[in-house]
């Protein structure tokens, strides 16, 4: 007897720690589900907070990585004269397919967005040298208004380096658009546009 009840007695106490074990796992499940769950429901109450995956190449064309608030904010930081075009020049991006962060970091890397050489005067996104048909302004082409400098910027970009030349990326765009035999320090050009196209993305006013 004395054999018998203590081998009943401790398969007793290993069925109720295997109960215990078993109950303990399922708390901590439906716990992962709850919190899982609650993960999903701030995450679409705050969309921001999502992170976004990008295109590491940085390819110019594609949807807005940006919007027209952002934009705003980033040329009021700057004291830019064109503040306050930020709808336009992100409806201006949607419809030519190209990712405003990029003419905003171009805008940056030519004339810190308005307020340094030509562009005071020109109105020029992108400093775009005269061709026949535009207004001449010391070489470069000069506009109305900041709406027909950003157009113009973009159609560029988009009729002739990507749809005819075929340069996608910023390592691909930059060597013709700004090179070398102009004076400009290409890998420092290059360098500078994806600094600002990241910290752009990535939340911050201010690069």
């Amino acid at each position: 007897m004395p054999k018998t009840y203590k081998r009943r007695t401790r398969r007793g106490v290993a069925s109720r720690q295997r109960n215990r074990k078993t109950s303990f796992s399922l708390w901590i499940g439906v716990c992962l589900i709850l919190v899982t769950l609650a993960f999903g429901w701030w995450i679409t109450r705050n969309p921001r907070s999502t992170p976004r995956i990008y295109d590491q190449s940085y390819q110019v064309t594609g949807a807005p990585s940006v919007d027209a608030d952002f934009i705003n904010q980033v040329l009021d930081a700057y004291h830019s004269p064109a503040r306050g075009k930020g709808q336009s020049l992100y409806a201006l991006g949607v419809k030519y397919g190209v990712d405003p962060v990029y003419a905003l970091a171009f805008f940056m890397q030519e004339s810190r967005f308005g307020t340094t050489g030509v562009a005071r005067v020109t109105l020029s996104l992108g400093n775009i040298r005269t061709t026949a048909g535009y207004e001449d302004y010391d070489g470069y082409r000069k506009y109305q208004n900041w709406e027909a400098g950003f157009e113009d910027w973009y159609q560029l970009i988009k009729v002739q380096y990507v749809d005819t030349w075929n340069l996608l990326t910023i390592d691909q765009i930059i060597p013709v658009y700004a090179p070398s035999s102009d004076n400009n320090d290409v890998t420092a050009y290059i360098s500078g546009i994806k600094l600002a196209v990241d910290t752009w993305r990535n939340g911050q006013v201010q690069v």
